[in-house]
This record gives structure tokens, sequence and C-alpha cells, in this order.
């Protein structure tokens, strides 16, 4: 295998040839060349701009070759951040810490490039050439992004900026690696089957092979088994959701619940510096840039309004899921009471009680549905989906690219007529050693108009986290899984189906951070549609199609309990529009004290002594969601809106559908970045979005006759 793998910076990557040493090794490397290939363009736009009577800068001049050093960047670091989160080891984890100050270096310099920025700035203004919308669109928010990354600031404060910068980045991977380390760590081995009535048999079976995967014996010293234990229960989403959903001893719940949120909030392992120190910083560093708060800032670039705009939204929601959240609780307590309990619920009844009463209301047993939702099927229903809606084909390619795990499957995406389009890797199966938690998309490779005319399609990573195999049994998703699998899936479309030729704004490039959850949650809408959902549910033993009851029930109970889900999701994005915008040291309060008034017309349970849930809050404090998990609800507004287009015209008429999947797939999926998400959605529906079918979707709107 060649030595300089991770500086190929072409093609797919060849994961199995990269490793920590290479990280060491060849990204000062890269950085250096890079520096130096930068340095020759300022002096080639310093000479062309200075020189009298010089032609005017050309688009063909400056962004290809300043686009070309971005992206061997992004492909060779891009890389190295990939395998942290889904092969990581304490060698590679080291050597990410090792040179991501550099690389934060470089990039501070190449934002703050006082002759670029010039350049950018003299390009955009020119009325001599002719630029698309999508060039101009592009200069505008690099300039932006220059502005934000410190090209205005100079001496001592520019210094002061890229220190920050770097302390940013840095603290932001310690807060990431303490949460994947601290879900690690945990473990609970129980040996009394007693302790786990009610749990379902297949989870029985993963907590057994996590026992003897760990070397665990029951007393006699045999081998874990479903039967007989011993049984090893972990914080990953799949041991720990169906402990809380299904176990009835509620002791059990309540010490998993205890240590679920409280992760990273003890010892070597404390978030809460962390918290700190990261609100802190981001607040100097937007007041360094001109701005009141990290809050505005982050909103500048958004596709909202500003931080007003946000809070109106999200206390309208608030105001409508409240009570209904509150009569949610108010059923659970009184289902509970009727079964005996005479304790009122705490936080660890809400999942149990919650799953006793959908099996009362509906008759429904989601874990008895699993049998169902085979990955395989789910995935072949799936695909069906987007062939019927926009014209591709999607075949399994296994074998084609190279993967980082064995889980790891390629696909390639076709147009009808063969021709490909771009390809995806899916790593979908839990693995809390070494992957982070979560489900999430990003960009592998991707797409770009090469000098030659070839065409580099593009390629995504889509990983999720769900229920993983055992022995000849296959993943049997959870319906929330499967919606999961839509959601990632959505963004991967958007990234795969692009036709814009500039890398700048293809796929979900320059699209403003709180309309990028539109294709996504769209795609989630699918999973209650009767021919696709039927289409793919199919027990894996018998071939037998759901029963049509069970479809009808699911359908019913929709919107079970959304009053709850809704009011969690306002107090994610409350807390952090507020910690960044509001909260300060100065106020005397933590951040945990802070989130706990804000909990107070949030939550209809308040969070408990001990539940640390910001010590473990990535999205905010090591993804890209800080002042932005507002997002979700911003774009569920345009996606439910979105869905409804097909709704008139009748999701069971094909030909209707597949024009009006057509015309989603040459707006919303191809236009990518290309113009302001508003406009693209107004071609798509001819209009502005309108929030009544998000609140139709929701169960919220009170019942009108």
């Amino acid at each position: 295998m060649p030595p300089s793998e991770l500086l190929r910076c072409e093609g797919l990557p060849r994961f199995d040839a990269i490793d920590a040493e290479q990280v060491d090794q060849q990204i000062p490397a890269l950085l250096a060349d890079l520096s130096e290939r930068f340095t020759a363009l300022e002096d080639q736009l310093r000479a062309r701009i200075s020189k009298p009577g010089s032609p005017p800068l050309s688009w063909d001049e400056l962004m290809p070759p300043f686009h070309a050093l971005g992206e061997r960047l992004r492909w060779s670091w891009g890389v190295v951040t990939h395998l942290t989160a889904v092969r990581n080891t304490p060698e590679l984890r080291e050597a990410h810490a090792r040179q991501q100050p550099d690389v934060v270096r470089f990039s501070n310099r190449v934002g703050q490039s006082v002759v670029l920025h010039q350049a950018l700035r003299s390009l955009l203004a020119q009325d001599t050439h002719t630029l698309d919308a999508t060039q101009t669109r592009i200069l505008e928010t690099e300039l932006l992004s220059m502005q934000h990354r410190g090209v205005g600031l100079q001496g001592d404060e520019q210094q002061a900026f890229n220190r920050t910068s770097e302390r940013l980045a840095a603290l932001s991977t310690s807060f990431s690696n303490h949460v994947l380390d601290a879900t690690q760590q945990w473990s609970l081995v129980v040996h009394d089957r007693d302790q786990l009535q009610g749990v379902p048999e297949r989870v029985l079976e993963t907590l057994a092979v996590a026992a003897a995967t760990a070397g665990e014996r029951s007393a006699s010293g045999a081998e874990p088994t479903a039967a007989n234990g011993p049984w090893r229960l972990g914080l990953d989403m799949p041991s720990y959701l169906p402990i809380l959903t299904h176990a009835e001893d509620r002791t059990l719940r309540e010490t998993l619940y205890k240590a679920y949120v409280s992760r990273a909030s003890q010892g070597d392992l404390d978030n809460g510096p962390l918290i700190e120190e990261i609100l802190a910083l981001r607040q100097e560093q937007a007041k360094r840039l001109g701005y009141s708060n990290w809050a505005e800032l982050s909103l500048a670039s958004k596709m909202a309004d500003g931080v007003d705009a946000v809070e109106t939204l999200l206390e309208e929601l608030r105001a409508a899921a409240l009570p209904v959240a509150e009569q949610e609780l108010k059923e659970l307590n009184q289902l509970a009471a009727r079964r005996g309990v005479s304790e009122t619920l705490a936080p660890w009844d809400v999942s149990y009680w919650a799953e006793q009463l959908r099996r009362e209301r509906f008759d429904l047993d989601q874990e008895a549905l699993r049998p169902w939702f085979p990955l395989p099927q789910v995935l072949n229903g799936l695909f069906s989906l987007c062939e019927r809606l926009f014209a591709i084909r999607i075949e399994a390619a296994d074998g084609d690219a190279p993967i980082w795990h064995e889980d790891v499957r390629f696909f390639r995406v076709l147009d009808r007529s063969g021709e490909a389009l771009a390809g995806f890797y899916l790593d979908p199966f839990s693995r809390p050693a070494s992957k982070r938690g979560g489900a999430w998309m990003d960009e592998c490779l991707n797409r770009k108009q090469q000098a030659n005319g070839d065409l580099t399609l593009p390629v995504a990573y889509l990983i999720c986290n769900q229920t993983p195999p055992s022995g000849d049994t296959p993943s049997l998703m959870s319906f929330e899984e499967v919606e999961t699998l839509f959601h990632e899936f959505g963004h991967g479309l958007q990234h795969m189906l692009t036709t814009v030729d500039h890398p700048q704004a293809a796929g979900i490039n320059n699209v403003e951070w709180d309309a990028v959850e539109l294709p996504s949650q769209f795609m989630e809408n699918w999973c209650f549609d009767r021919r696709t959902l039927m289409g793919m549910a199919r027990h894996w033993t018998t071939g037998e199609p759901l029963p049509e009851a069970d479809y009808n029930k699911l359908c019913s109970s929709r919107t079970f309990m959304q009053g709850s889900g809704t009011l969690r999701q306002i107090h994610f994005a409350l807390t952090d529009l507020r910690l960044h915008s509001q909260w300060s040291p100065e106020l005397g309060l933590s951040p945990d004290a802070f989130r706990r008034r804000i909990a107070e017309s949030t939550t209809v349970l308040p969070p408990i002594a001990t539940d640390r849930f910001l010590c473990a809050f990535g999205h905010i404090f090591a993804g890209g969601y800080a002042a932005g998990y507002y997002s979700y609800k911003w774009a569920e507004v345009l996606s439910a809106d979105a869905f409804s287009a097909f709704e008139e015209v009748g999701l069971e008429q094909d030909d209707a559908v597949a024009a009006t999947g057509e015309r989603f797939r040459n707006t919303i999926l191809s236009l990518g970045g290309s113009l302001r998400p508003a406009e693209i959605y107004r071609q798509f529906r001819g209009r502005d979005a309108s929030s009544a079918a998000l609140i139709r979707h929701s169960g919220l709107a009170a019942t009108t006759s």
C-alpha cells in the first residue's frame, strides 16, 4: 500500500491503509504543501489586482484553484475525522488531537487572507463580466464566511481570535471523546432473570452477546445465553432504550436512566467545565466579530431572520405543545394508578408507561413489529420508493469500494437508463466501543466537473446506530429506526442527486443550516405511506405482510405522545438558543442551572438533581448545531408542507406522484445551495411554506367542527 494514501485526495479512501502514524506524518506534509500553494495563489492575486490596466479578474482564474486547495484538505482531514467517528482508537484519537490545531491554523490563515478577500470582493463587484446566480451566491457566502473567520481583524485581536478558534476546536473534540468514553465505560451485568421481566427476547440475546464479548460468565462458569444470562446492559441506544421502554423493574429503569442523563459529568470525563469554556469563548469570538452574541453570529448565515424570529416560532410551538404534553402525562399517571402504582411517575417511568398506554389504546406493541422490518427489506422498500419518486435505481455494489468495518455496505445510484449518478456507504449498526452514537450523513466525495470534462460523482457516508444482527437473526428494526434510516437517506439524496456543477454549492454545500433538514424530514413522512410501508413490511421468517390492522394502528398512533415529543425538541432548541444569546458567567448561574430555569416552562417533569444532559449534548458542543438546534423544527415546517404537495395530488395516483417527485428532485434535491432556500422552495411548491401541514401531522391543532 502506498505510504501517501492519506494524501491521495481523490477517489474513494482506502480506509484500511490509513492509521494514526500516517495522520501524524502526512497531515503536516499536506498542510506545508497547501500553505506553499496558497502563498503562491496570494502572490498571483496580489500582482494581478495591483497591476495598472490589467483586465478584470475572472471566476476561472480565482475560484477553481482556490477551491482545489480546500478540497485537498477536506478529503484528507475528512477521512481522519470520519474514522475517529466510526472506528475510534486511542491512537487515532490522539493523532487527530495533535494535528487539529495546525488544521485550524491553516483554515484561519485562508479565512483571514486580506488579498483573497479583496479578490473575492472585486470579482463580485465587477460589471464587465457576467456571473450566474450560483456564482454570485457562492461569492457572497464565501465573503460572509471570511468575515466570520476574522478577516476584518488585525494584530493582537486577530491573534487572540485564532488562538480561541484552535481552543474551541480542541474542546469540541474532547467533548465528543468524553461522551464516547463515558458511554463505553458504563455497564451493568445482570444475573437475575427476574430483573429483566418484560424485556423482549431479541434484546436479551443482544445483551447476552455483549456479556460474552466482555468475558462475563454465569455463576456456574457457563457462557452467557439469552435464556440464562448473564446479560450486560449499556448506555448505547440499542441497549438503553429497550430497558427504559420494556423493563418492568422500576429500579433497573431508574439505574439506567440516571446513568444515561449523567454521562460525561464526573471525574476526568466531566464535560461541565468544557461547556462553560466553550460558551465563554464563543461569546468572545462573536463580540470580536461585531455581534452581540454567538446566536446572532450563527443566525447571520441562516434562513431565519434572527433570534427574535426563532424565539417567536419556538414560543408558538411551545404554547401549542405544553397543554397536550401535560394531558399526556396525566393519562400516563392514570394508567399507572389503574395498574396499582402508587407513586407519581418519574422520568424513568415515562417511556415504559407510554408503551403500555400505546398497547392499551391502539393494541400496538412496537417491539412485536420488529420481525416485519428486517434491514434488507426496509432497504428494498426505501430504494423502491426512491425509484417511484425520483426515477433512480439503487444497486448493491459490495466489494467495489474499500470499507472501514465488515458491517459497512456500498451502493450505487443510477438513473433509469443505467447511467451512474452517485454512490453511498451504509454503516447501519451500533458499535459502542468504537463508534459515535447517533445517526448522520456526511460527504465522502462531492460532485465536481473536472477541467478535462470528467465528472466526479458524489459519494455519501450514511451512518446509523441501530440494533445489530444476532446469530442467524438479521437486524430487526424498530419503527423509529426505520424512520431514522429514511431521515438520513433524505440528506444523502440531496447530496447525491445534485446537478450543480460548482462544488461549492453542490448537494448540501452552501445550504443554510435551518433548511438542510428539509429533505431528511420529508423522507420520514413516507414511512407512513401505505404503499411504501406495506411494500417493505414482511415477516422475516414467514414472508407474511404486516397485518392490515397493525398498519392502521401505526397510522393512528402517529400523533401519540406528540405533545411530549414536540415539547422535548422545544426544550433542546430554547436551551441551545438562550445559552448562546443570554447566558454569561456574570449571571452567576451555571449552564446547568440556566437550563433548569428554561425547563420550568418547557418540561412537564423537571430534570432530576443528577440530570446533566448538557454534558452529552453533542449537537451543540461537538457538532454544527450551536444556536441552530431550532433548525429541526424550522425545517419541519418546510418538510411537512412539501409532503402535503404529494397528499394533494393523491398518494395512490402514480403518475401525479411521479410528476411531483420529479419536481421535488429538480428543485430541492437538484439545486442544493445554488439559490436561497426560500426561492428553491417556491420553485417546487409555487408558494411559500405554510405551517398548517405540520400542525395537522403533529396532531397539535384544536379539533374544529
